[in-house]
């Protein structure tokens, strides 16, 4: 009888030491420091499609990754961002881009509903979000999204200079945490 119990307790360690493998892989997979920013086009709500090579080219570039329009955690993000970076990196002629993988049109209602004056980009297909390795599969997503896709990225800023070498990134699994928008100015700084 011992011994089934601590056959299954070694079960139980190597199947947890297998998954704590599998999400170290997973993160040490993401977008890093030195990485190159992909020129991928973008559909800003307002604007249209805009390409990250473009706007490198008269700034850096600093992107926030947000799940939908819907999300709570995401709208206080956004406020927050609004109010304590888009200024100071207007002054740093950087520009800042949130991106989700949501449709156009729900995020071109939370970009006027927030009064966003910063580029709000839908990455429907998330061609960005899969170059930063930043997507895990969220099975119930997709009616949100409306882009007949169920991938939501992790709540993430990304860094990136002029030349399109990324130089500050922060990558977290909790959404309702913040990257501080002092180490976003630094970073770009």
């Amino acid at each position: 009888m011992a011994t089934s119990v601590r056959a299954q307790g070694h079960a139980v360690d190597d199947q947890a030491f297998r998954l704590q493998l599998e999400r170290n892989a997973i993160w040490n997979r993401m977008v890093a420091v030195g990485d190159r920013l992909p020129d991928l086009p973008l559909l800003e709500v307002d604007l249209g499609a805009i390409h990250l090579s473009r706007l490198r080219q008269t700034g850096p570039v600093v992107l926030l990754f947000i799940r939908h329009a819907n999300s709570p955690e995401c709208g206080a993000a956004l406020r927050l961002y609004r109010d304590s970076l888009a200024p100071g990196l207007a002054a740093l002629d950087a520009h800042l881009v949130a991106v989700s993988p949501q449709a156009a049109e729900p995020l071109a209602a939370v970009k006027r509903r927030h009064d966003l004056d910063f580029f709000v980009a839908s990455d429907g297909r998330h061609a960005l979000i899969d170059a930063f390795n930043l997507g895990f599969s969220s099975p119930g997503a997709g009616p949100t999204l409306g882009t007949g896709r169920s991938v939501l990225p992790f709540a993430a800023v990304v860094v990136a200079d002029r030349s399109g070498i990324v130089r500050f990134t922060d990558v977290r699994a909790d959404w309702s945490t913040r990257t501080s928008p002092s180490r976003i100015l630094q970073a770009v700084r």
